[in-house]
């Protein structure tokens, strides 16, 4: 497709992040079953249905700007996903599993975010507020998940910090005290 205006490369935008957001209804549930951390598969099953409403939510702003729903495929959507998928096959401990399922899904959160920022300053430009307003509304909704996240990484890290150090402590004092 030739794109010739800022409302057609809008439109495309949002065929990708509609596709994008579909492609992570099906993968959500596989990465929550993956996560050992309560926490964690609470957030990802938490955040599955904030996603539902962003794929309608999506559908309202093609609405906004009189345009058909329609989602043309998302190739960075897919290859985030197939990472995250090779995460939880991963064969590690489960807090490190977890951190690595986490990073994964801040990556995803990072791209939607950058695709919904983008998509928000375009309809502004065009001077569809409703638009703008809706897509704020996901942006919002995606940064609040990538926080939420980092939150959960944090203390997991403080757990691995915790069982990892005491071992890394005994064999630095034993490599002082007889490298000295």
């Amino acid at each position: 497709m030739k794109v010739t205006s800022l409302d057609q490369l809008l439109q495309q935008e949002l065929q990708d992040l509609y596709d994008a957001e579909k492609q992570l209804v099906r993968a959500l549930p596989k990465m929550a079953k993956a996560a050992s951390s309560e926490e964690l598969r609470e957030a990802i099953t938490e955040h599955l249905e904030v996603t539902k409403g962003q794929v309608e939510r999506i559908e309202q702003v093609f609405e906004a700007l009189g345009a058909k729903a329609k989602s043309r495929p998302c190739a960075a959507m897919k290859g985030l996903i197939s990472e995250g998928q090779e995460v939880t096959e991963e064969d590690a401990p489960e807090a490190l599993k977890d951190l690595a399922v986490i990073g994964a899904a801040q990556r995803v959160e990072h791209y939607e975010m950058a695709g919904y920022g983008t998509a928000r300053a375009m309809a502004e430009r065009l001077g569809n507020k409703e638009a703008a307003r809706l897509l704020q509304e996901t942006l919002d909704e995606e940064k609040e998940a990538d926080q939420k996240l980092t939150e959960l990484a944090d203390s997991l890290l403080q757990s691995v910090e915790t069982t990892e150090a005491a071992p890394a402590r005994k064999g630095s004092t034993a490599r002082r005290a007889g490298g000295a």
